[in-house]
């Protein structure tokens, strides 16, 4: 009689995050296409002119996605986790398919603006639902395997530029088709998905309101802690994804297309088997010691740091890629278990405010770093100075996650009330 019930849980635990893949695919796809498309994109829209107004136009999508994130963290916290991601869902796609129609830099502006709002409801919900899914031994994979859509989107944008440069599609149709699918695939998705797949939390507890809910996230030392750990190497990532085709582009004097394919494809699949080993390993080393995630997370920023000084020192194209690889090894270990760690020190009915605050600081710090990178473009700043800041600001955060201590159920039972 008691394994029935095993059984169904954990189909619709993993089917959950079947359902949540192509939707993390899309929220990634329909932010790195414009990267990979900038060259035909500031050409078609010549009032865009500077690489400071393009720097600002990536800016302005992360700093509105990065203060809408703690409400759509906390909203999806007190109403309903799988609502929240199909509402977000059908309104970025909406937003992409006009993003195809857009005849100046302001109505980009505009788009990318809206954008932001639509997409930031989406990650806390859908990793806080597959936490309350996945409630122990396999929730690092778990993850981890969510994660593996979002690097399959940053790929496949990476050959927008490879579709910009086709006179017969351009850049304009690869955001139509995108928000066509991603409206059509919502619906479905609002049928399928299951609120509330935990067996032994009280995930359906309501998050307290937010007056009181910052505070018990804020006063948490170990969360805060979390946080500058998910914000600093957020920095160069959020270079790598936005500016790396350019950069490898002007650096090495190779097409846009193929840039675009470069500076995404390696780094991503990298990226993609070392979320899904680095979850394997974490929840192996949980049998061990309730500190594994937190071991198995800083041992991936050990490797992002060198990867991250090679970016800006490599001579050769075949020397970026192969700092980019080493770059997504690191990354897929650290990316799969941040949640996973959060969910050791924060209760379950706090944790998509939690990682909406998380994404409030990280992507609104990310936003000041794509506008300051084209700043320095500008300017002819030296890429290696600025690659080996962002290298020592992932070296302080590798220490900084060592310094997070683990919560027993009985404490965070406390923190929940």
């Amino acid at each position: 009689m008691s394994e029935e019930p095993t059984k169904s849980w954990i189909s619709t635990a993993w089917l959950t995050v079947l359902l949540l893949m192509p939707v993390a695919f899309l929220n990634y796809l329909d932010r790195q296409m414009l990267a990979s498309m900038k060259g035909s994109v500031m050409g078609d829209i010549a009032d865009i002119e500077t690489q400071a107004n393009w720097g600002l136009m990536l800016g302005q999508f992360k700093w509105v996605y990065a203060f809408a994130s703690p409400l759509g963290g906390y909203l999806a916290d007190r109403l309903s986790r799988r609502l929240t991601v199909c509402a977000s869902l059908f309104v970025w796609s909406l937003i992409t398919w006009w993003t195809g129609r857009v005849e100046s830099f302001q109505e980009l502006m505009h788009a990318r603006t809206l954008m932001g709002l639509s997409e930031a409801f989406y990650i806390p919900a859908a990793l806080a639902l597959i936490a309350a899914h996945h409630t122990g031994p396999t929730r690092s994979r778990a993850v981890g395997a969510h994660q593996i859509g979002i690097y399959l989107g940053v790929i496949a944008g990476g050959f927008g530029g490879m579709v910009a440069d086709q006179p017969s599609l351009g850049w304009r149709s690869a955001f139509t088709a995108c928000g066509v699918f991603g409206m059509l695939y919502a619906l479905p998705l609002v049928l399928l998905l299951r609120d509330n797949g935990s067996l032994t939390e009280t995930d359906s507890q309501k998050a307290p309101g937010l007056v009181n809910s910052l505070p018990k996230l804020l006063l948490n030392g170990s969360f805060v802690l979390l946080v500058l750990y998910f914000t600093l190497p957020a920095l160069a990532g959020w270079i790598v994804r936005d500016w790396m085709p350019a950069i490898l582009r002007d650096r090495y004097g190779v097409s846009q297309g193929k840039a675009g394919v470069l500076a995404s494809l390696p780094w991503q699949s990298a990226a993609i088997l070392f979320a899904f080993v680095g979850g394997i390993f974490a929840d192996r080393m949980m049998a061990r010691t309730e500190r594994g995630r937190i071991l198995v997370s800083a041992l991936g920023m050990a490797l992002i740091v060198p990867a991250i000084f090679g970016m800006g020192i490599a001579g050769t194209i075949g020397t970026a890629v192969a700092a980019l690889v080493l770059f997504g090894i690191g990354w897929g270990m650290f990316d799969t278990n941040n949640m996973p760690i959060l969910c050791q020190i924060v209760p379950a009915n706090l944790r998509a405010t939690g990682y909406g605050i998380m994404n409030l600081v990280s992507i609104s710090c990310g936003g000041l770093a794509d506008w300051g990178f084209g700043k320095l473009k500008d300017q002819g700043a030296s890429e290696p100075l600025v690659f080996g800041v962002f290298a020592a600001l992932a070296l302080v955060a590798g220490l900084l996650v060592l310094c997070i201590r683990p919560k027993g159920p009985e404490e965070l039972e406390r923190m929940a009330m």
